[in-house]
Order: C-alpha cells, then structure tokens, then sequence
C-alpha cells in the first residue's frame, strides 16, 4: 500500500482528468443537438403521419441514421480516425474525440427529437393548421414548443450516453477519466486512479440526469398549467 498514488496526486488527476470529459461532454452534446434537433424535425415532418409526408426521403434519412445508430462508439472510434486527422490534425486527444462523439450522436438525438415531437397532439397541429399558421411557425411553436419537456430530457439522456462513450474513448487515448480509468488506473495497477474515475464517471451522470429531470419539470407547460 506504500506505492499507491497519493490521494492529493489522485484527487489532481482525476480534476483535470474530469475537466476533460466535461469538456467533450459539453461541446458534442450541443453539437448533437444542432444537428440532431432539425433533422429529427425533417424525419417527422416528412413520415407518414407528418405535416409533409415524402416517403422516399424519409426512408433514406431513417436508413442513415439507423446505420449511424447501430455502429458501435469503439468501432466509429477507429472508422473515423482518418477523418477527424484530417479535420483537426491529430486523431487522439479530447479534441479529436468531440468529432466521433458529435458523428454518434446527432442521429441518436434525431430519433429521440422524432419521439418527442410525434407525442404532440394532433388537435393541436390541427387547430394551429386551421387557424392559417405557416409550417416553420407550426414546427417552432406547436411542434417543439410542446415537445419542449421530452426535447430537455432527450437532451439529458444524450449528454448521459456521451459520457459513457467519452469514457470508452480512453481506450484509445481519448483524454478525459476514461484513459486515467484504463490507462492509469487498470494499466498502471493504480486502484486509486481506477475507482476514482468510476465513481466521479457515476456521479457526473447522475447529476446531469437529475439536473435534466429537473429542467424537464420546469418548462413541462402541461405541468404548469395545472400548477
């Protein structure tokens, strides 16, 4: 036990280590909804039960993000490694991980934004079509603005799955708790540096989880109006 790290050692690792996968946490995750917020408006507007349904269009947008969803994070990891050199000249570091991150996840956000917006009412559609409101105000207003509690908590459980996949990228020189996890904890024999990064990988997220729920509840208009 004599060699073991010494926790002020550990406890400096394991924040900058945290800082990391915040960092790539953060940027993907609104990167993902960028990207995966509009085209999970276009999957819904443009499927059967859609304010403009083109079933080609939606069957080759369903085709491309189910492809995308299916490839497993360890496997785009190293797929994309070529093309996140050639974006930002290195293919390891916590920089080069936000690229396969956001790659990853805009279609894993997309399908949960084509789930939120497809639980609105359809009256409500309905009497915003009747009254003559135009698409893009339908989309912003009813659609989304509805869908606004399910879009927060999509956006939680996003950031959740992120950093567990941040965590996977250690594997590869990722950055972040995930290669102190692997690298410095499992690799080196460090116990410490091991559990440290489990436990503090756990609690970042369950806060971002419960930090989320609790949004959701916030801006739930439905709760609101009976509040």
């Amino acid at each position: 036990m004599s060699d073991a790290t010494p926790w002020s050692e550990v406890l400096e690792v394991l924040g900058g280590a945290t800082v990391e996968t915040l960092y790539m946490v953060a940027v993907s995750t609104v990167l993902a909804v960028l990207g995966g917020l509009p085209l999970g408006v276009l999957l819904h507007l443009t499927s059967p039960v859609g304010l403009n349904p083109k079933p080609g269009l939606y069957r080759v947008l369903g085709v491309i993000v189910d492809v995308v969803r299916s490839v497993p994070f360890v496997v785009l990891l190293v797929v994309l490694a070529s093309f996140t050199r050639l974006l930002i000249g290195t293919s390891i570091g916590s920089t080069a991980v936000i690229v396969p991150l956001t790659i990853g996840a805009v279609p894993f956000f997309a399908r949960l934004t084509q789930n939120a917006v497809r639980e609105v009412s359809f009256t409500a559609v309905e009497a915003a079509v009747t009254t003559g409101a135009g698409r893009l105000r339908i989309v912003w207003t009813v659609l989304l603005g509805e869908a606004r509690a399910a879009l927060v908590g999509a956006v939680g459980v996003t950031a959740v799955a992120l950093i567990g996949y941040a965590a996977m990228a250690g594997a590869i020189g990722g950055g972040g708790l995930g290669t102190t996890a692997i690298q410095d904890g499992y690799q080196g024999f460090d116990d410490r540096l091991l559990w440290g990064s489990v436990v503090v990988l756990g609690v970042l997220a369950f806060a971002m989880q419960r930090a989320t729920d609790i949004t959701a509840k916030a801006v739930d208009r439905r709760r609101t109006a009976i509040g």
